[in-house]
């Protein structure tokens, strides 16, 4: 079995139910293109998780984007970030994906 950084921090969330972790330096993903996003991550000292969100369809998608974004880092187990976000209309796959990238990031 080969054991890369995903599948140890895929078993990690799995066997513990979860870890905490926080971010410990800056970090992003995705671009300004159309139907993208740019997601920035960066450390919190309120141990809070803080999303600063800007959308080409705020009125339309607004909620459902903050959703994904906070889904994916509370799957992830950050209590403590800050996350920038500007959207180009991405859909929610994408924007998931954009998110665990800088996180990720951010960790390494």
């Amino acid at each position: 079995m080969k054991l890369d950084k995903d599948s140890i921090w895929t078993a990690l969330n799995k066997e513990s139910g979860g870890i905490k972790v926080k971010i410990s330096k800056v970090a992003k993903a995705g671009t300004l293109e159309s139907n993208d996003i740019l997601v920035m991550v960066m450390p919190n000292d309120n141990d809070t998780v803080e999303l600063e969100l800007e959308s080409i369809v705020m009125q339309q998608f607004g909620d459902v984007i903050r959703k994904v974004v906070l889904e994916k880092v509370k799957e992830m187990g950050i209590e403590s970030i800050t996350i920038k976000a500007q959207d180009k209309g991405a859909l929610d796959y994408t924007i998931s994906a954009r998110v665990e990238t800088a996180i990720k990031r951010a960790l390494a």
